[in-house]
């Protein structure tokens, strides 16, 4: 182990130039590093943001006028290429099964 830094590998945290006014001025230049950094970064999240919101809206709409045009043509009984369906019925009813009579053939009825 290195007797100069000990335990603390960064204890020495003193500017290695001895002139007061070159401190200064590392100390200027890394704060606006920092602040430019800073600003950058809130910049690129905005436009990230701004990015993503625009996609969501262009899905959600892209979405929405999908279900509008395939809510119109199940109303108007279309089929994809916009013409009228001929053979368009909906029929609603019940139903029940019958079992069938012993001694009775499901072939022979008239």
């Amino acid at each position: 182990m290195n007797k100069q830094f000990g335990n603390k590998p960064f204890g020495n945290r003193q500017f290695p130039v001895g002139n007061p006014l070159a401190n200064v001025l590392v100390v200027i230049v890394g704060a606006l590093v920092v602040g430019v950094s800073i600003v950058l970064g809130v910049v690129a999240f905005i436009t990230l943001g701004a990015l993503v919101l625009v996609l969501a809206a262009v899905i959600g709409i892209r979405v929405w006028w999908l279900g509008r045009k395939m809510r119109k043509q199940f109303a108007a009984g279309t089929n994809d290429s916009g013409q009228k369906s001929a053979n368009v019925e909906i029929i609603e009813g019940e139903f029940r099964v019958v079992s069938p009579r012993k001694g009775r053939d499901s072939d022979s009825e008239t």
